[in-house]
C-alpha cells in the first residue's frame, strides 16, 4: 500500500520525460476542437472546456454544468457583469470574515501597528534594553506579515469559490497591473486594503477609476514614493511608472519632458494617517480651498508645484488637482493606452504572440467605450482571432495550481490554503511578492526553464498525492483516506483527456494506481496551457 500512496521515481520520470518530449511538439488542438461557437450555438465538450479555462481560474465539474445550464452567452453576460449577489459558498466566506483584516477598518490597522512601533520606540529610548526594543519590534514585524498573509488566504479563497470567476481573475490582472511588492516599506499593512478597496471594486469597471483609484491608495504611493514628491523635493518614480507601466508603455511616443512634467503635477499627492476628523494643515488662505482629503488620501496644495506644464505636447490648462484631473483623463485618451492594455489583456487570455488584428480590435474597444473594462473584455474575448487561438496560453504558477485544485475538488471548500500558496511559491510566483513595478510576466519563456518544470513536478506530485492537507483542521492532524481525488473520474477530466495526444493518452495508460495518474495527468503537456 505504501507504493500506492506515494508517487515513485519512475512515475516522476515518465512524467517529466513525458513533458519535454511534447515541448518541442505541442501543437494548437486542430481547427475544429478551437473554434468556438458563436453564443447562440450548443458547445461541445472540448469548446466548454476551453472557455471555462480562459475565463475562469480553471474549469471544474460544477462550472461545466452552469455553462450547460446557461449556454455561453448568458454565461458569458454573468461573468462579464457578476450580480452583487454572486457570494462565496458559506464556509470559504466563513473563513474570510474570520481574518482579522476583514473585522477591523483599515483605519484600525494602521492606529495599531503605529502604536506598536511607538511602544518600540519609548523602551529603547527609555532603556530596558535592547532585548525589549528587539522583541517588540520582531512582534511588529510578525502583525504586518500576519496581516499580509491574511490578504494572500482571501485571495485564494475568492479565486477558488467565487462564482464571479472573471472578476476574480481580472483582480488578480490589475493587482499585477498596478504591481506593489510587500517587500517594501510598510506595504504589507496596506496590501489587503489595496486590493479590496483600490482593485477589486473597478476590476470589471472602468480604467480611468481604476488608474485613480490606485493612484489614491496608500500603497502605491508608498511603493512608488510619490508620498514624498514635493515642490523643491521632485520624485519622478510614480511619474515614470504611470506613463511606462500604468498607461501608455514604453516607446509609445512620451518623452522624458513628459515624466517630468507628470511628476511636477503629482506633487502634494499623498495620504495622511492623521485622525480624519483633525483640521487640515496650517498653509496660506490661497491655497485653502485646493487641498483635499477623503479616507487616507490627502492632496496636500502646499507642497504642489503649481509651475505651468505641458504634457504630451499640449499644456495643461488647469490648476492644483484639477491638473491632475485633467492629466490623467489626457493619458487615459491616448491611442498608446488604449494599445498598451489591450496588447497586455491579449497577453494574458491568449498567447505570447496574439495577432496583431486582434490587438487592434481589443484596442479599438477600449477606445469607443472610453475605457470600459467589461466591453474590452467582451470584444477580446469573443473576437474571431481569439477563438481560433484556444489553449495556447502557457500557464503561470497561479493559474496552474488553482486550475488543478479546482479540478480536483470542485466546489469542496478547503479548510486550509496556506498549503494552495505554499505551492505558487514553490514555483516562483508568491503572491504580491514581485519586488519590481512591472508585476509577474506571463510568457512561457518565464514559466517554462528545468528548474521552474522541475518545480511544477514536485507540486503536482503533492497535488496528486496529498493534496488532502487542504482539509485538516490542524496540521498535524491525519490525513483523510486516500489523500488525494481520483481526477479520473471527473467528468471534466474524461473530456478533456479525450481531447489530447495519443502520446499523453499512452503515458496514462501506463499508471499503476490512482496516484501515479493523477500525476501523470497534470504533468501533461496540456495541462500546461489554457
Amino acid at each position: 500500500m505504501r507504493a500506492y500512496r506515494m508517487l515513485s521515481l519512475s512515475a516522476a520520470a515518465l512524467a517529466g520525460s513525458l513533458w519535454l518530449a511534447a515541448c518541442a511538439s505541442h501543437a494548437p488542438p486542430d481547427s475544429a476542437s478551437s473554434q468556438a461557437a458563436v453564443p447562440d450555438a450548443p458547445l461541445s465538450a472540448a469548446q466548454r472546456q476551453q472557455w471555462l479555462d480562459r475565463v475562469t481560474w480553471g474549469a471544474s465539474d460544477s462550472a461545466d454544468a452552469q455553462l450547460q445550464r446557461l449556454g455561453l452567452q448568458r454565461w458569458l453576460d454573468a461573468q462579464l457583469a457578476p450580480r452583487q449577489s454572486a457570494h462565496l459558498p458559506e464556509q470559504a466566506q466563513q473563513q474570510i470574515a474570520a481574518l482579522e483584516i476583514s473585522q477591523r477598518s483599515m483605519a484600525d490597522l494602521q492606529r495599531d501597528i503605529a502604536a506598536q512601533r511607538q511602544a518600540a520606540r519609548t523602551a529603547t529610548e527609555q532603556g530596558q534594553g535592547d532585548g525589549e526594543g528587539a522583541r517588540l519590534r520582531q512582534q511588529v514585524q510578525r502583525h504586518l506579515n500576519q496581516l499580509a498573509a491574511q490578504a494572500q488566504q482571501r485571495q485564494v479563497l475568492r479565486a477558488l469559490y467565487s462564482p464571479a470567476q472573471l472578476q476574480e481573475q481580472m483582480t488578480w490582472f490589475w493587482m499585477n497591473h498596478f504591481n506593489v511588492s510587500t517587500r517594501k516599506a510598510e506595504t504589507r499593512l496596506w496590501i489587503g486594503d489595496y486590493e479590496e478597496q483600490a482593485i477589486r471594486p473597478h476590476a470589471l469597471g472602468n480604467f480611468r477609476s481604476l488608474l485613480e483609484a490606485s493612484m489614491r491608495h496608500p500603497a502605491m504611493l508608498l511603493y512608488l514614493d510619490n508620498a514624498s514628491n514635493a515642490k523643491g523635493r521632485i520624485n519622478e518614480n510614480y511619474a515614470r511608472e504611470l506613463l511606462e507601466l500604468h498607461t501608455m508603455g514604453v516607446g509609445s511616443g512620451y518623452t522624458q519632458a513628459d515624466v517630468q512634467a507628470m511628476a511636477h503635477v503629482l506633487t502634494g499627492v499623498g495620504f495622511s494617517t492623521r485622525d480624519a476628523a483633525a483640521p487640515p494643515p496650517r498653509m496660506a488662505p490661497a491655497l485653502q480651498a485646493d487641498y483635499r482629503r477623503q479616507g487616507f488620501f490627502e492632496f496636500n496644495s502646499s507642497r504642489h508645484d503649481y509651475a505651468p506644464q505641458v504634457l504630451l505636447g499640449q499644456p495643461l490648462r488647469a490648476k492644483g488637482f484639477a491638473a491632475v484631473d485633467e492629466a490623467l483623463d489626457r493619458i487615459v485618451a491616448s491611442p498608446a493606452t488604449a494599445q498598451f492594455i489591450a496588447r497586455k489583456l491579449a497577453l494574458f487570455f491568449i498567447s505570447d504572440n496574439p495577432p496583431p488584428a486582434l490587438v487592434q480590435r481589443t484596442a479599438a474597444a477600449f477606445a469607443r467605450s472610453h475605457g470600459d473594462i467589461a466591453a474590452t473584455l467582451r470584444a477580446l474575448l469573443t473576437a474571431p482571432e481569439a477563438l481560433a487561438q484556444q489553449g495556447q496560453r502557457f500557464k503561470d504558477p497561479m493559474h496552474y495550481v488553482l486550475g488543478a485544485v479546482r479540478l480536483g475538488y470542485d466546489e469542496r471548500v478547503a479548510s486550509d490554503v496556506r498549503p494552495v500558496i505554499g505551492w505558487i511559491n514553490r514555483q516562483g510566483q508568491p503572491l504580491y511578492g514581485h519586488e519590481t513595478p512591472d508585476g509577474y510576466p506571463v510568457s512561457q519563456s518565464d514559466w517554462a526553464s528545468s528548474g521552474q518544470m522541475a518545480a511544477r513536478f514536485d507540486v503536482a506530485r503533492q497535488i496528486a498525492t496529498r493534496s488532502a492537507v487542504l482539509f485538516r483542521a490542524e496540521p498535524q492532524a491525519a490525513l483523510e483516506q486516500p489523500p488525494y481525488p481520483d481526477l479520473a473520474q471527473r467528468a471534466t477530466v474524461q473530456a478533456r483527456v479525450a481531447q489530447w495526444s495519443a502520446a499523453s493518452r499512452e503515458a496514462l495508460s501506463k499508471a499503476r494506481n490512482v496516484p501515479d495518474w493523477n500525476t501523470y495527468f497534470l504533468s501533461a503537456p496540456e495541462m500546461m496551457v489554457r
